[in-house]
């Protein structure tokens, strides 16, 4: 009988993405029940949204240069966390429940960030989780109740976390510059005008 190998580093870093895959695709069709018309493009629907908004761009890449920050395994944990919770949100969205000051949400969102890249701030990572955790709630709230009609809502949530994952990787890469003295001063730099445009977003909310 052979042996089964044991499972290498890179095998466990991608569990908790097939975890998440597999989460998706297990919940009730009725929870993500919208016209089945336009299947095709809904997956790059999904995908595109992220990146069309400068609020979540700026705060899903912070996730990433935070983690970067703190090092392993937070540069792993946040940037799955964050869709995990974010495709909870999306749901809520998707079903019609309300989440009050959602668009603050996300305009905070990049204002905390920002400013834990700023201050370099190394809280415990349940803490660190836990804050991630909470703003992307609103991320995926905001995608979920902006799902166009026609598109099917399955879809287009593996496309807007697929995105999410891949703003945070450019994240991680942008924060790996921390272990050079010049570029921890970059990217404090960075945060701070990461938590400034935040504020800038949410005042705008007000006008």
């Amino acid at each position: 009988m052979r042996r089964t190998r044991a499972a290498t580093p890179r095998a466990r870093r991608l569990n908790p993405w097939l975890a998440l895959a597999a989460a998706l695709t297990s919940i009730s069709t009725d929870a993500w029940a919208h016209a089945q018309v336009g299947t095709a493009s809904g997956f790059l629907t999904g995908f595109l949204h992220p990146i069309s908004g400068l609020d979540h761009v700026l705060a899903m890449i912070s996730v990433g240069v935070w983690g970067a920050q703190l090092g392993a395994p937070a540069m792993w944990v946040l940037p799955v966390a964050f869709p995990m919770v974010m495709a909870l949100g999306g749901t809520m969205g998707l079903l019609g429940i309300p989440l009050p000051l959602t668009e603050l949400g996300v305009a905070l969102s990049a204002t905390v960030l920002g400013a834990m890249v700023l201050a370099e701030a190394r809280p415990p990572l349940w803490v660190a989780a836990a804050v991630v955790g909470v703003f992307a709630v609103f991320h995926g709230h905001a995608h979920g109740t902006e799902l166009p009609p026609g598109e099917d809502g399955l879809l287009y949530s593996a496309g807007f976390v697929v995105a999410t994952g891949c703003l945070h990787g450019v994240g991680i890469a942008i924060g790996l510059v921390h272990r050079w003295a010049s570029g921890r001063l970059a990217l404090r730099v960075a945060g701070a005008i990461v938590a400034l445009a935040g504020l800038f977003f949410a005042w705008r909310l007000f006008r």
